[in-house]
């Protein structure tokens, strides 16, 4: 069963107007976006975003009789674009992401995003596009499988991962998880006690796969460009490398200009553009009856102007 992680807060961080604009631009399962709709009004508007097919048809079946809800499948890297075709620019009052994958795209063998059932090694968010996991080991040299799994996984074992799968697909094409993982784990008869040694090679494929880092390094700078002056945004990020590009770009908005370190300047004369309203990780409570929820970050950031 998917519970969405740090539900209350996050939509708290939104400080939601009954006759806003929102964006839900990971609309998952949609358990933000009905926390989000329970506390608007007859003249609010929400947006869901979602890449995956199967939150597309969860969003018509839950929320598709709501006249105050509207579903958009595609990549939240095309935030801009969606809220410039509704002409709401610079208006939208707050902007919601839970970055990564869903328990229930986890949960579902299928997608190939998970060792721990067996499946096609597929990890598509959007199943139609782009390159599967399968295909890419199929193809590509042993230095690029090790480069994505070092950068993307931080695995320091990524040469002697990437040499042992491409000497077995010499052998057979690599097309299962369970084959996948049982390749890594061959590969490294010591590993971390409690932790199976293939978790850093799947993250890392999955981040490659769906360029997950490379769509919030786009998706952030559209956020504040769609917001209106006081419009929230709240991201919530599951693991150090999300969590550092949200931390760094907000840090460095709330910075304002870039100017030299000695120069005499009022700090009123500093353009600050975003105000930080702090980070919130899950309670005790909320990780002992979802372990899933234990590495979430979730930052709030508002626009100044």
């Amino acid at each position: 069963m998917h519970e969405t992680v740090l539900l209350h807060e996050s939509v708290a961080a939104l400080a939601v107007r009954a006759d806003g604009f929102y964006v839900d631009a990971t609309f998952g399962r949609g358990g933000h976006s009905g926390l989000i709709l329970q506390q608007l009004g007859p003249a609010g508007r929400l947006l869901g975003i979602d890449k995956d097919p199967q939150a597309i048809a969860v969003a018509h079946e839950q929320f598709g009789s709501d006249p105050r809800f509207s579903i958009e499948q595609g990549a939240f890297s095309q935030l801009a674009d969606l809220i410039a075709r509704r002409g709401m620019t610079g208006k939208v009052d707050g902007v919601l992401m839970d970055l990564g994958v869903s328990s229930p795209q986890l949960d579902e063998a299928a997608r190939g995003f998970s060792f721990m059932r067996d499946g096609e090694l597929d990890m598509r968010m959007d199943p139609t596009r782009g390159q599967s996991a399968a295909a890419f080991l199929a193809t590509a040299t042993d230095e690029t499988i090790a480069d994505v799994l070092y950068r993307l996984g931080e695995e320091r074992q990524s040469r002697r991962i990437a040499r042992a799968i491409v000497a077995a697909r010499e052998v057979e094409p690599i097309t299962r998880t369970v084959q996948l993982a049982n390749i890594v784990a061959e590969a490294l008869p010591r590993h971390e006690k409690h932790k199976h040694p293939a978790t850093r090679t799947f993250l890392a494929l999955r981040l490659f796969v769906n360029d997950e880092l490379g769509e919030v390094e786009r998706v952030l700078p559209q956020a504040f460009e769609v917001l209106a002056p006081g419009g929230r945004l709240a991201v919530i990020s599951f693991h150090s490398l999300e969590d550092r590009i949200v931390k760094q770009y907000l840090k460095r908005e709330a910075k304002g200009d870039d100017l030299p370190k000695d120069l005499p300047i009022r700090a009123s004369e500093i353009h600050a553009r975003v105000k930080l309203h702090g980070k919130v990780v899950p309670s005790a409570q909320e990780v002992a009856r979802n372990p899933r929820s234990r590495s979430a970050v979730l930052r709030i950031a508002e626009k100044l102007a």
